[in-house]
C-alpha cells in the first residue's frame, strides 16, 4: 500500500496537479450552479424521484429481480429524453441565466429598464388611487405559493401593467397580484398570495398589504404595493415593509435590491426600521384610543385683590 502511494506521488507533476484541480473545480461549480437553478422549484422534487428510481434499479440488480430490472433498464435507456421533456422550462431558464452572466452589462440595462417601467406604472396607479400588488420573482419559484393565477407571459410595459389593475367589471385580472418572473416578463396575473402570519400588524394594514408581506415571509421575492385608500407606495421584502415611498426612492431601492450586496443589506435595515416605527405608531394610537383623550385642566385664576 505504501509503495503504491509513493509510486503515485512520484508520477505527479505540476501540470497534472493544476489540470486535476481545474477539472474538479469546474465539476464542483457546475453541480453548484445546477443546485442553485433547481432550488425552490418542482425540479428539486423530480430530482429526488429520479434518485429513488436509480436506487430501486440498483437494489433490483442486487437481489436479481429480473422483471423489475428489465423495466427500470428500459426506463433509464430513455433517461436523456425524459430529462429534456420534464426539465425543459428549467433548462431554458438556466441557459438564459448563463447568457445574462456572460453579458452583465446587457443584464444591468434590462434590469434598469424593468425597474423604470414598474416605477412609472405604480406612480401612475398611486396618483389614480388604484390598488396594486407587483411581485418580483427572484431565486425561489413562486408557483407553489400562489393560487388561482392566470398565465400571461407578456412583455413588461408600463401601459400593460397599469391596464391589468384597472378595476372594471370586464377586467377579470385586476383583482390579485401581478408576478414578474425571473425572465423579466409578466408571468402571472390575478394571483392570490398567502396572508402574513404576523400577529402584531396594525389596523392600517389591509388584506393587500398582508398578502404582500405574506409572500415575502415564505420566499425571497420583492413586492411593491399601492394603497387604494391612501394612494401611497410601499415596498415589502424579508417580511418587512417600507411605507409611503416616493417614486425616486422606490427606484433607488429596487435598483439596490437587484444589484445585491451592501445595497440590499442597507435597504433591509431601512425597511425593518420603518416597520418598527409603524408598529410603534400603531401601538400609540391603540393606547390613546383605549385611555381616551387627555384633558389638561385650565390654570386656576388668581383671586382678585382687595381694593
Amino acid at each position: 500500500m505504501t509503495a503504491s502511494l509513493m509510486e503515485f506521488f512520484d508520477t505527479l507533476t505540476f501540470g497534472t496537479v493544476v489540470t486535476t484541480v481545474v477539472d474538479v473545480s469546474l465539476v464542483y461549480y457546475l453541480i453548484y450552479r445546477l443546485l442553485l437553478t433547481i432550488r425552490g422549484t418542482r425540479a428539486a422534487q423530480m430530482v429526488v424521484g429520479i434518485v429513488l428510481v436509480g436506487t430501486a434499479f440498483f437494489i433490483a440488480e442486487r437481489v436479481e429481480l429480473s422483471t423489475v430490472s428489465w423495466l427500470l433498464d428500459n426506463f433509464i435507456s430513455y433517461f436523456i429524453i425524459l430529462i429534456i421533456v420534464v426539465f425543459q422550462a428549467d433548462i431554458r431558464r438556466a441557459l438564459g441565466r448563463i447568457g445574462q452572466n456572460v453579458m452583465p452589462f446587457a443584464r444591468k440595462q434590462e434590469t434598469t429598464h424593468i425597474v423604470d417601467e414598474v416605477v412609472s406604472a405604480v406612480a401612475q396607479l398611486a396618483r389614480a388611487r388604484i390598488g396594486a400588488i407587483v411581485v418580483f420573482e427572484r431565486e425561489a419559484a413562486l408557483e407553489e405559493f400562489v393560487d388561482d393565477a392566470t398565465k400571461v407571459d407578456a412583455i413588461l410595459t408600463r401601459q400593460l401593467l397599469v391596464s391589468l389593475f384597472i378595476p372594471q367589471r370586464d377586467n377579470e385580472l385586476h383583482d390579485g397580484a401581478v408576478v414578474i418572473g425571473k425572465n423579466h416578463r409578466i408571468d402571472l396575473a390575478r394571483a392570490l398570495l398567502p396572508l402574513s402570519r404576523a400577529t402584531d400588524l396594525g389596523p392600517e394594514f389591509g388584506t393587500r398589504h398582508r398578502a404582500a408581506l405574506g409572500i415575502t415571509e415564505d420566499t425571497d421575492c420583492v413586492v411593491v404595493v399601492v394603497s387604494e385608500e391612501r394612494g401611497e407606495i410601499s415596498l415589502c421584502f424579508k417580511g418587512s415593509i417600507a411605507r409611503d415611498l416616493e417614486p425616486v426612492v422606490l427606484r433607488r431601492a429596487l435598483s439596490g435590491l437587484f444589484a445585491g450586496g451592501a445595497a440590499t443589506d442597507l435597504m433591509a435595515e431601512e425597511a425593518t426600521a420603518a416597520a418598527e416605527v409603524g408598529k410603534a405608531i400603531a401601538s400609540m394610537a391603540e393606547t390613546r384610543a383605549e385611555t381616551g383623550p387627555v384633558v389638561t385642566p385650565a390654570p386656576a385664576s388668581a383671586p382678585a385683590e382687595a381694593s
